[in-house]
């Protein structure tokens, strides 16, 4: 999955559920499964979520791929 601008929050947390510690650092919260902020984070995007915790659109891409990337090498390894 690639991550873009457009990407929906949620698409990221049930593909990748264990990089939402790299989420949080950017202010992106854990959501109980049943939640109104679960439902919120279906219509977020990932550039939604940049500017609500004013964090760089660049920076937060990157970090995003970056967890990804790490956690698909250590899968493979």
């Amino acid at each position: 999955m690639e991550i873009t601008k457009d990407t929906r929050v949620s698409a990221i947390l049930e593909e990748y559920g264990d990089i939402a510690d790299v989420m949080e650092v950017f202010g992106v919260k854990r959501v109980a499964r049943y939640s109104f902020r679960r439902m919120l984070t279906k219509a977020l995007t990932v550039e939604i979520a940049a500017k609500v915790h004013r964090v760089p659109l660049d920076e937060f891409l990157n970090t995003l791929n970056t967890a990804i990337a790490t956690k698909q090498a250590e899968n493979n390894a």
